[in-house]
């Protein structure tokens, strides 16, 4: 049985997590929080998942690519230096890293990507998002997962793309760009709807979280996927195949 090693284990996650895996066919190795040593976690697991902090990735990827463990980050609000890390990681070990674990946003994005290169230039792309009051980023890691997948579709980059700030006289919408909006209120899980519009039409592509435990069961899931796989880096779209 495929062992699982949890950083950020006291987390909200961390515990879903636990309490999820032995019913998904996984056992836990342990977990390790601020103030423990990765290397021993990593040592011990045939996969580890990271829900802790950007401050605290550099030192777990380490621990990964030190003892050849699998690993999944979930972790948001990740920089351009954390995603060079984890190409870095990705060389000696097989990484997955996502904006969201839930299985239903990773089939969505696959679909934003297609929808985005299919439909064309003609059609303008705005992605909202809605979450609890006390979600302290923003856009989500969600919304920019699924920000990144429509700039690949339409051959470009989220951080060529993106507009998050809208106020004032801000002219015409410029061709090319992707919107993203963030709404806070109550206790909202997570709600993303990407928009594709155009002259006299518009389609919208949306995912409703009604329960966090669906991002620890896609967790464990992408863990007992990626404890196979040959170094690289992957996402969650490949953990259902397509």
């Amino acid at each position: 049985m495929t062992s699982i090693g949890i950083f950020g284990s006291m987390g909200r996650m961390g515990m879903a997590i636990a309490e999820l895996a032995p019913g998904l066919g996984a056992q836990l190795a342990g977990g390790a929080d601020v103030g423990d040593d990765p290397a021993d976690l990593a040592r011990k697991s045939d996969v580890l998942v990271d829900f802790s902090a950007p401050a605290a990735l550099e030192a777990h990827l380490a621990a990964a690519r030190a003892f050849k463990t699998p690993i999944v980050i979930g972790t948001t609000g990740l920089q351009a230096r954390h995603h060079a890390l984890i190409d870095a990681a990705a060389r000696d070990v097989a990484v997955l890293q996502t904006g969201n674990t839930s299985m239903g946003v990773g089939l969505l994005a696959r679909l934003v990507r297609d929808a985005a290169a299919r439909l064309g230039p003609d059609w303008d792309i705005e992605i909202v998002e809605m979450h609890h009051r006390n979600k302290v980023d923003a856009p989500s890691g969600t919304a920019q997962m699924l920000g990144e997948a429509a700039a690949e579709g339409i051959g470009t980059t989220l951080a060529e793309a993106a507009v998050t700030d809208r106020a004032g006289l801000t002219g015409a919408r410029a061709s090319g760009t992707i919107g993203l909006a963030s709404l806070r209120g109550g206790s909202v899980v997570g709600d993303h709807t990407v928009v594709f519009a155009t002259a006299g039409e518009r389609i919208e592509l949306t995912h409703r979280a009604d329960d966090r435990a669906i991002f620890a069961r896609g967790a464990v899931q992408a863990a007992l996927w990626l404890a196979g796989q040959q170094p690289g880096r992957y996402a969650m779209d490949q953990v259902l195949g397509i």
